[in-house]
């Protein structure tokens, strides 16, 4: 058990969180918080920025703010602490960053499956365990 779980979720695929979300809930302590962090990819360099609106990522973010309120309200059981958070940039740095700075003392995601289902971690989910100080508890799909 845990005082504060990180849960990083990718809102495009519910297999993200499907299974993730209950084992996350299961994890905090009572008095402990649930942090649901959802990260927006960053667009790499500014020559691609340059094909999107400028108000491209504002309404990116607040997108994905409400669909992770509209997540959270649904998903999370009652008289669970929860905070969420959307962040951008390289997804696995953004959770490690995200955990460092709330103080985590666990992080959850769901590991993507492939056809090496049995061999390989998606990419994300193996380079945060990889680099994160936290410990890493990773959900098959």
């Amino acid at each position: 058990m845990s005082k504060n779980v990180l849960l990083a979720v990718d809102l495009n695929h519910e297999s993200s969180w499907r299974k993730a979300l209950p084992e996350a809930v299961s994890m905090v302590t009572e008095g402990g918080t649930l942090h649901v962090l959802t990260v927006i990819p960053s667009f790499g360099t500014s020559l691609v920025g340059s094909f999107f609106p400028s108000d491209f990522a504002d309404k990116a973010e607040a997108e994905a703010r409400a669909a992770l309120a509209r997540l959270v309200a649904r998903e999370v059981p009652e008289g669970v602490r929860v905070e969420t958070s959307v962040a951008h940039g390289t997804i696995y740095r953004k959770i490690i960053e995200t955990a460092d700075e709330m103080g985590a003392d666990l992080i959850v995601m769901a590991a993507a499956r492939s056809e090496m289902q049995d061999y390989l971690l998606g990419p994300n989910a193996a380079r945060v365990v990889r680099h994160a100080s936290q410990s890493v508890y990773v959900v098959r799909e």
